[in-house]
């Protein structure tokens, strides 16, 4: 088996073919078994990165949201495609400039500003994809699937839930089911701060990974900041929806807190198993606060 921190030869033989050289490799991919990427530097030229998908359909959705939605943010603000190959599940991409937020110590004013910038690319993103057909049909069912998802997680969390723990996850669950049609998009699926670039010195946000964007519910891309950046900084999720363009219906709200509770239990199941502590620590935290009430 290859050493994950390498990578492949011929993989990257086929990079350094797209890039008429062969680069220098730095190996830049999370902490977590699944994640694979490379930094590749040629001498006076912009770094790419080297990406191999953990697995098909994240590889697709990547590739068509590069080529399609990822355009309408504007230049720097996401990745440009600039080779891929279904063969290795591989991309090749520009860089975004600046660093994740996760990465940088800004001061308050700095990191609302970075998030005001992010949610206004989400609104353009959100309204660059193409609904018709059987994305539309995707985006409609998108919160049925997740809530079918709940059980699936739990039973897999088994006694990582207290019985009351169980109980509130799946209370909210059921009510995804019975909320009326909400606001359709076309969603990154995996917007948070790790994800969410920002340069100081251009003063411009970008963002990155977009293996799990898809049709489904706008509300959904909201889930994950809501889990992490906006905990204890109302300041945050009010500068975010700022430059979104608009607030949250009350009905998203309510769509909020049960997909909270899906994700929170999600996590306490991929944290351990992509041995991630900080996805399994977002997943205790969310539902600590769910189960004291406070979640807002």
């Amino acid at each position: 088996m290859t050493n994950p921190t390498t990578a492949p030869p011929a993989l990257l033989a086929w990079a350094s073919r797209a890039l008429g050289a062969r680069p220098a490799v730095e190996d830049v991919s999370h902490p977590r078994a699944d994640s694979r990427v490379w930094r590749l530097d040629l001498p006076g030229a912009a770094c790419s990165y080297l990406k191999i998908s953990p697995e098909a359909v994240m590889y697709e959705r990547e590739t068509f949201a590069l080529r399609s939605a990822a355009p309408a943010l504007g230049a720097g603000a996401a990745p440009q495609l600039r080779a891929s190959s279904a063969e290795h599940l591989a991309l090749l991409l520009t860089a975004v400039p600046g660093q994740p937020l996760t990465q940088l110590e800004l001061s308050p004013v700095e990191e609302a500003r970075a998030h005001r910038h992010g949610g206004a690319l989400l609104a353009r993103l959100h309204a660059a994809g193409d609904l018709s057909g059987p994305r539309r049909a995707e985006a409609e069912l998108a919160l049925q699937a997740a809530a079918d998802g709940a059980e699936e997680h739990l039973a897999a969390a088994g006694d990582r839930l207290t019985a009351p723990e169980h109980k509130l996850v799946r209370q909210p669950a059921g009510e995804l089911q019975t909320l009326p049609s909400l606001p359709l998009a076309y969603i990154h699926g995996d917007a948070w701060d790790r994800n969410l670039m920002w340069s100081t010195s251009r003063q411009q946000a970008g963002w990155i990974d977009f293996e799990r964007s898809r049709a489904a519910a706008a509300v959904q891309d909201f889930v994950l900041m809501a889990c992490s950046a906006w905990t204890d900084r109302p300041d945050l999720r009010a500068a975010c929806l700022q430059g979104y363009g608009r607030n949250l219906t009350v009905e998203e709200q309510h769509a909020l807190k049960s997909l909270a509770a899906i994700d929170a239990v999600s996590c306490l199941v991929r944290g351990p198993k992509l041995d991630d502590p900080h996805v399994t620590a977002r997943g205790r935290q969310t539902l600590d606060r769910l189960m004291a009430g406070v979640f807002a």
